[in-house]
């Protein structure tokens, strides 16, 4: 299975990676693009059912662990989860959420993604791991400071983070309702936007406006990938590029 590690400060206890397109089972739009097998984890995309649940099969074996798959919206709900809260079982909904966190080391916390930004939470201490899907509608409404706020009152201390594979900075052009959602809270966010070729566009750069978001919740200690979705093909899905296409997952549990 090829998967990227974050390069991060995280204790030893916690491990996380991010899927690419290859190492799975998927075929046509949802391969590699060379002629191989997809890792496609998404069951709401267009692809065979049962080879998405092949393809989750092969990661939770990768984890070593069972995975918490959500049902994603969009939104900024978090969910606290526990060992024993997920379950291969297809004919099970997964809850509604675009996050999670958790203190137990018997379960894998995971989002899906394909240009939105993946967003890896740690407790320094190892005490705790979180999780969130981070697009700009969740992360204008806060979809940040919940998962942080849920973390910090189960008792985590100092949080360090890592920004995952997203659109980025030159892919990623927006209108001005973008632009308003971030600015007039933070006057500030408009430092992440630069004119468009036309008027009422941008260009957003989202893993800047996440880290300023995580700055100003005192998490100082943030990494990102610096890798864009949407241009590199061989390696990354992209809803922006492809319409109809795979998922990618970002991964983080606590070792035992």
């Amino acid at each position: 299975m090829n998967t990227l590690l974050p390069a991060w400060p995280a204790p030893p206890r916690v491990k996380a990676l991010f899927t690419t397109r290859a190492g799975g089972v998927s075929t046509g739009r949802w391969g590699d693009g060379a002629d191989g097998g997809g890792l496609n984890l998404g069951a709401r995309c267009g692809d065979l059912p049962e080879r998405v649940s092949r393809n989750r099969e092969l990661l939770v074996r990768e984890v070593g662990r069972p995975i918490r798959w959500l049902e994603q919206v969009h939104g900024t709900r978090v969910m606290e989860v526990a060992a024993g809260a997920a379950t291969q079982d297809s004919s099970v909904a997964p809850a509604t959420a675009d996050a999670q966190v958790t203190c137990d080391a018997g379960i894998a916390l995971c989002v899906l993604v394909a240009d939105c930004l993946p967003v890896l939470l740690a407790d320094r201490a190892g005490s705790s791991v979180g999780v969130a899907h981070a697009g700009w509608r969740g992360l204008a409404a806060g979809v940040l400071e919940n998962t942080v706020d849920l973390m910090r009152s189960r008792g985590s201390g100092e949080l360090i983070a890592w920004l995952g594979p997203c659109i980025g900075p030159d892919a990623f052009e927006v209108g001005d309702d973008v632009l308003t959602a971030f600015t007039a809270q933070d006057a500030a966010a408009a430092s992440h936007f630069r004119p468009g070729a036309r008027a009422g566009k941008w260009w957003a750069d989202l893993p800047a406006l996440a880290e300023q978001r995580l700055h100003g919740l005192g998490i100082h200690a943030v990494q990102r990938a610096g890798l864009c979705t949407v241009s590199d093909r061989a390696r990354f899905w992209s809803y922006r590029r492809d319409g109809e296409c795979g998922r990618m997952a970002g991964v983080i549990w606590l070792q035992d």
